[in-house]
Parts: C-alpha cells; structure tokens; sequence
C-alpha cells in the first residue's frame, strides 16, 4: 500500500523523456476486417495462452524474402499500435520528403544593416523543425551576433511556417504530461518548459527554464505556483500567450524538476532566442505573432540534421512531437486528423494496407491496424531505410534480459498506451531466412474505463504490460528458433 503523498511524489517526479506514448484512449472499435482470422496456428498461441494477457492479442509472423505467414493468430483484427505508427510515419516521411530533407530555422531582416543598426524588422522564421533545441538555437543567435547587429529599429516578428499550430496531440490526455504538448512551426526542447523546484527557508523557489546543454535561459511564459492542496498534482490555465500551471505542495518533496508542455510554442520559442541575444548585446522588444513572411534577407539560419537522422532519434526515443512534426510536413495538410488520414491513404495506394491513423505518434487511441497489415508495411520498407533506422536489441530469456553475444538480432519499434502493447520489425538471423513480424496486445475495455486522474499511472496498468512485453520475448524467441 502507497499513501497518497508517495503516488504524487512519484507522478511528479517523472521526467517527460522525449515522447514516450505511454497513455491512455477512448474510442470506438471498428469492426474487423470482413474475413479477419482468428486463426490459431503454430506453438505461438499456445505462449499466448500461458502469458494470460488480458484483452486481445493478434501476432503474425512471415518470410521477409517471400512474405509467406508462417504463424498468425487474430492477425487481421484491428488494433490500436501505439508507437509502433511511427514506423510507418517514419516510412512515409522519407518516401514523400527524401532522406537529406532538413528543416531550416532562419532570422531574417525586412532592412538593411548599418553600423551595427538593423533598419527594420527582425523575424524569427520557423519551418516545423521537431529537431531545435535551446544549444542550437544559442548557436543561431551567435551567428545572428557575429554579423555585428546591436540593435534594431522596428519590431521583433516570429512567424511559425511550414505546418500549422495545433494545441496538443491528443484532447484524452492529462493537462501536465510532457509526451503531449501543442505542435507549432516554431518547436523548442519538443515543446516542453523545465519546471524546477527547492525548498528553502521560507516556502519553496519556483521556476521554469528552457535548459540545454550549454544554455539555461529563464522562461517567463510559463508560471506556476504552488498550492496547498493533496490533489490534483497540477492544474493548468491557458492565458494569452502564456501558460500558467499550479502544483500540488504536498508532492514537492525537497527537491527536483520536470518538463512540462508547452502550449503556445511559438511565443516560447521567441522569448527564448531574444534571451539568447540579450546575452550578445542584442535587446528585442516585446515579439509580434505574424501569419505572413515580409520581404527580407536571411541574416542567419540553423538547419536539422537529415531527415534520415531525425527519423533515427524519433524511432529510438519515440519523440512524439518529432513525429506528429514531420508527417505534417510531409502530407502538408492544415490538421492532424486530415494529415493521419493522408497517411492512410498513401499506405493504402502504395501497399495496399489497410488503417485508420488519427495522428502520427500513435498517442492517439483511436488509431487501428492490424498485425498483418502493420507486417506487410514493415516488409514493403524492407529494401529502403527503415530497417537501419530501428532500435536493435538481441534476444531475450524468459525475464526479458538480453542474452549477451547471442547471433540472432532484432530491429524493432516498440509502442506502449495503458493497457495496449504493440512490437513490430524483423528478426535477423547471420545466415538463413530473415522474418517479419507484428505483435498486437489490448486491453480496450480496461482503459476505456481509466478516469483522467489515473491516466498516467494507472493501477494494475505497469503489470499488464510487463506481462504483455514477456510474452512478446517469448513469440520472438520461439520464431527464431522454429524458422530461422
């Protein structure tokens, strides 16, 4: 038994790590695929049934060379993926953008530049990039610096291009979960403000920080406070251009910190590159939100990795705003909902899969797919760059650790809701037959019944999918021992 104080303690010390969609979702159940198989074949049900997953578990596993099902079991039903939809975000993002495409973040001038004076505007331009972080955007503004720019005559501008603002992933989570935060053309450190806290002598210090690694610049969009209360841990008011949150005091404990998300991006974003030029000698008013580019020069720009290596770094720490960030620009839609329905569509055309995505994170519950469909979109990426862009572990003994030097190898993305588990990629043998396979896990009707409250950690919930991911070890050691 916990008290109450330790489960806040406990939630609040819980770093939002970049992306993971661990959370919970409503929706409706589609009907299965007319003809979906309930098959049971092969020693995998019989894994199945001894892990006593609760919910329903579909799996399939196949040739990669000749896409022959060696074993399935629900197979085509459909099921919510989790993060697993990365992957095919991943894959389409590259088809439709290429894998050198960078996003670029540019200061631009509507004016010329004499003795150290800007005559006229100065605009910070964003292009979407999931990527900018507070060192690079430090870097930027040392380049803005070096061209000698101490001052300006007009105003200070901040236009967020290349996809649209949107207020968060996905409307069923917790106000304070960093995996969730609003996607913008202007991002920052993923859209999340570091919350920190000590306790001194007189109450405790409170701030809010946009750190890096070289660069801690203070936040003063974000506020909170905190209040005597047990429950809830925070509470969160959207005000104009700013976010303002209120943190239980109980759970504070002596010290500690936490990212939590931002909602209006592009005035985070701002603040912080005009605390950066400050830092040069730079002063900028108050900045202007605007909707359309002047006329100018590029003073100054910083450009993302390739796309290739974003793609990498999302699949590895499953960021989800990297992911919802680029399907955008690749479908170039002017919403969520429209730019996953364009996903589906593309997949649907090009490979012939069937799915339903409501976003490209997977965080988003009322996405479905089934394994055999999630398979098949792994075996048509085979020949392109996603393989090298999975996590690679070995296999795994019956407590999940990896057994150390074992040959065989396994790329894969794995995804995690409350109560729904997904795992999907390829097992590579040194020699013989390469496999492809998908693993589906859900508990629909237990997370349904989640109240907000108990959404980030919700009771039984890290149990199930403990149990969910041994099973998933054992499927996969038992296919590379039967087929490979």
């Amino acid at each position: 038994m916990f008290s109450r104080r330790w489960v806040l303690t406990a939630l609040l010390a819980g770093a939002a790590v970049p992306g993971c969609a661990e959370a919970p979702a409503r929706s409706p159940r589609p009907a299965a695929r007319p003809g979906s198989s309930a098959a049971r074949s092969g020693g995998g049900a019989a894994i199945v049934d001894a892990a006593g997953v609760a919910g329903t578990v579909g799996f399939v596993v196949m040739e990669t060379a000749s896409g022959k099902i060696l074993e399935g079991m629900n197979d085509t039903l459909a099921q919510p993926p989790a993060s697993v939809a990365k992957a095919v975000t991943g894959f389409y993002a590259l088809d439709r953008l290429g894998p050198n495409y960078r996003y670029a973040t540019r200061v631009v001038g509507t004016g010329p530049v004499h003795d150290g004076r800007l005559q006229g505007d100065l605009v910070l331009l964003g292009s979407g990039d999931p990527s900018l972080d507070t060192d690079r955007l430090g870097d930027l503004a040392q380049t803005l610096a070096a061209r000698g720019i101490k001052e300006i005559t007009g105003r200070y501008l901040a236009l967020a291009g290349g996809i649209p603002h949107i207020d968060e992933i996905d409307r069923d989570q917790p106000d304070h979960v960093g995996y969730n935060p609003a996607v913008s053309g202007l991002n920052l450190n993923y859209n999340r403000v570091n919350f920190e806290w000590k306790r001194g002598n007189k109450g405790y210090d409170l701030s809010m920080d946009a750190r890096g690694r070289r660069f801690v610049p203070a936040v003063s969009m974000a506020d909170v406070s905190a209040v005597s209360r047990a429950s809830p841990l925070f509470t969160y008011k959207a005000g104009k251009d700013r976010d303002s949150w209120t943190v239980a005091q109980a759970a504070l404990g002596k010290a500690g910190s936490r990212w939590l998300p931002v909602r209006h991006p592009e005035v985070y974003t701002a603040e912080v590159f005009a605390t950066l030029m400050r830092a040069h000698g730079l002063r900028l008013p108050q900045a202007v939100l605007i909707n359309a580019l002047p006329a100018g020069a590029v003073l100054a720009e910083t450009r993302s990795d390739a796309l290739s290596d974003v793609m990498r770094d999302m699949l590895k720490h499953s960021t989800n705003l990297t992911a919802e960030a680029v399907g955008l620009t690749a479908s170039g839609a002017g919403g969520l909902t429209q730019s996953a329905a364009q996903m589906s569509a593309w997949a649907a055309a090009k490979h012939g899969i069937r799915s339903h995505f409501v976003d490209h994170s997977g965080l988003g519950g009322d996405s479905r797919i089934s394994a055999s469909d999630m398979a098949t979109a792994f075996r048509a990426a085979r020949d392109g760059m996603l393989p090298g862009l999975l996590k690679e572990q070995g296999l795994r003994d019956a407590q999940g650790k990896e057994i150390k030097g074992h040959p065989i190898r396994v790329a894969a993305k794995t995804g995690t809701l409350n109560f729904v588990s997904g795992l999907a990629g390829y097992i590579q043998p040194p020699s013989g037959k390469e496999l492809t396979f998908a693993i589906f896990s859900a508990d629909t009707r237990r997370r349904d019944a989640l109240s907000m409250a108990e959404r980030e950690q919700p009771e039984g919930g890290a149990q199930w999918t403990r149990r969910a991911r041994n099973m998933q070890h054992r499927l996969i050691s038992h296919w590379a021992s039967q087929y490979t």
